[in-house]
């Protein structure tokens, strides 16, 4: 697809996540099946959940515009993805392996915010306001996310990987 203006550059994008979200569901069961502890299996499965949510609005999204949203691999999140499969294949302490799956799902956050964030942006610019909310949804959930990662490493899984 040529790239002629800000329209088609916004369509590119949102395939590129809806790859990535797709990739994200295949991996999220390994990374729960990996996981020691309860707390962060749990984690792991709702937010298998909110993705499985998040591919549905990106699906209205196409609707609305009248695109189909497949046609493209996100090589940079299966890059991220399998980062996370090599953790799952370390010879770690289970507690050690859960800090380290924490860093993993959190790099697919951040990579999942920034592009969202873009498409976020550039829904704005287009005036594609139902769009716009439901980019807006997801956006906060990844940044819920990411941040409830955060407390769960800081508040048990990085303290019993230390002792």
């Amino acid at each position: 697809m040529q790239l002629a203006e800000l329209k088609d550059l916004y369509i590119e994008e949102l395939k590129d996540i809806y790859s990535a979200e797709n990739q994200i569901i295949k991996a999220l069961p390994k990374m729960a099946k990996a996981a020691s502890s309860p707390e962060l299996k749990l984690a792991f499965e709702t937010h298998l959940e909110q993705t499985k949510t998040q591919v549905s609005r990106l699906q209205e999204i196409f609707e609305k515009i009248g695109e189909k949203p497949t046609g493209k691999v996100c090589k940079g999140m299966q890059g991220v993805l399998e980062e996370g499969s090599e953790m799952i294949e370390e010879d770690a302490a289970p507690e050690v392996k859960d800090a380290g799956l924490i860093s993993a799902a959190q790099r697919v956050e951040h990579y999942e915010m920034a592009g969202y964030g873009s498409v976020v942006a550039y829904a704005k610019q287009l005036k594609e306001t139902e769009a716009l909310e439901l980019l807006k949804a997801t956006l906060a959930e990844e940044e819920q996310t990411d941040k409830a990662l955060s407390k769960l490493a800081t508040t048990t899984i990085n303290v019993k990987a230390e002792e």
